[in-house]
């Protein structure tokens, strides 16, 4: 199978049929959607549309897309209508990034109690940007901040942590004027990580306590609230992961950066390598070595059978209706308009300078490899925009046949 060609749809729809009925106890219903949204992509399954360019007259066959928020070949276009909505909401202020990880032993947990631990991730993580920003030791403002969760690690393990985009400032108390931080600092991130690692080991707590958390295989004893207790003691103890890195360069970079990371999978097709006897082999950074140029974490490849690589795929599957990217202080959904509207009068910029700012990309890098998503249908051979002339149905058949097939 060649490499340009390779997508994790082929691994599904070479290994998912003998490898789904061995683990068919073990799979969620949702799990199996996604197989089946995924290894349907942008085929004749989901029916598509007959496309012909004004110019050059040529005709090409396109199928229609899952939309599944797991497939990798859906979420370049997801990522550009989130931008466009989120290209209002920035600030002419330095904007900070901040990571909030679980420990390893929490992680281990979270599988099995997605919506309670993840939907913890966010609120606490929230919480501690809050309280600590609040603090006028720190910064004395109100801050706002958006949240993406990702689950993964390099290599497909369970990696649970929320990726935090903050603005460098915030409304005083009193809202009458905009608190900037210190030039190319935020907050202190030891002060976050205690405050983060004491908020949630209390909020788990309660959690076990109300009976909101399930356990299952070793695992099974923590249902008992002593040996809950036993097990949750060293994580007071340990040191939780949290880092902020430098402030975004402008505008520009902060849309660039939400445009690689609000919807990324587990893993793009582009890092896929080979499937073949061995298994599936793809790259990964392996951020233990950083042995490479300048220290850089060095890039490796893995190779994995391909029910090892199916059932890491599939750990990252989202309950349904939860929400990965949240939104929380002056960005809240319930009051982002008008505090936006404040702080750009606080911050004196005028109507004018605010239309000023550099619009979002019309093209955003997708998340597979392919090309960029684009605004309407472009001929590949002249430019030029094409029309949709026939439609047809799932697992139909278009009437008009194309002179030349384009790719599915």
């Amino acid at each position: 199978m060649g490499t340009a060609a390779l997508e994790v749809a082929d691994i599904f729809r070479t290994h998912r049929p003998t490898w789904r009925q061995t683990q068919r106890s073990h799979l969620s219903l949702g799990q199996l959607k996604v197989m089946t949204a995924i290894e349907q992509c942008r085929s004749a399954a989901l029916g598509g549309h007959v496309l012909r360019c004004q110019d050059c007259q040529r005709m090409q066959l396109a199928y229609n897309s899952c939309r599944n928020r797991h497939c990798p070949k859906c979420q370049a276009s997801a990522a550009q209508r989130w931008l466009e909505a989120r290209q209002a909401d920035l600030l002419p202020v330095d904007y900070f990034h901040v990571v909030f990880t679980l420990p390893a032993p929490i992680s281990e947990i979270a599988y099995w109690n997605k919506a309670v631990i993840y939907g913890l991730l966010f609120e606490v993580a929230a919480q501690t940007l809050a309280t600590i920003a609040a603090d006028p030791k720190h910064l004395g403002a109100q801050i706002g901040a958006t949240l993406v969760l990702h689950t993964w690690g390099s290599a497909l393990t369970h990696h649970p942590h929320v990726h935090g985009i903050v603005p460098g400032g915030g409304l005083s108390p009193d809202g009458q004027r905009w608190v900037a931080c210190r030039p190319g600092f935020f907050l202190p991130v030891r002060v976050l990580s205690r405050l983060f690692r004491w908020r949630f080991v209390q909020a788990l707590e309660l959690a076990h306590r109300e009976g909101k958390l399930k356990f299952f295989s070793e695992h099974a004893g923590l249902a008992d609230p002593k040996a809950f207790a036993r097990w949750l003691a060293p994580m007071r103890k340990c040191e939780w992961v949290v880092y902020a890195k430098k402030p975004f360069a402008g505008p520009q970079a902060v849309l660039a950066y939400l445009s690689r990371y609000t919807h990324r999978v587990a893993i793009s097709n582009s890092r896929l390598v080979a499937l073949d006897e061995l298994g599936v082999t793809f790259r990964w950074k392996d951020y233990r070595d950083k042995g490479g140029a300048n220290g850089r974490v060095r890039h490796k490849t893995m190779t994995l059978d391909p029910e090892e690589f199916m059932r890491r795929f599939l750990l990252h599957v989202l309950p349904g209706g939860f929400h990965r990217i949240r939104h929380y202080g002056l960005l809240a959904n319930t009051r982002r308009r008008e505090c936006i509207d404040q702080a750009r009068q606080l911050l004196e910029i005028a109507t004018s300078e605010v239309r000023e700012i550099p619009e979002a990309p019309t093209q955003v890098a997708s998340t597979d490899g392919s090309e960029p998503a684009r605004p309407t249908f472009v001929c590949v051979h002249c430019g030029a925009i094409m029309l949709v002339i026939e439609t047809f149905v799932r697992g139909g058949q278009p009437v008009c046949m194309p002179q030349q097939r384009g790719p599915p």
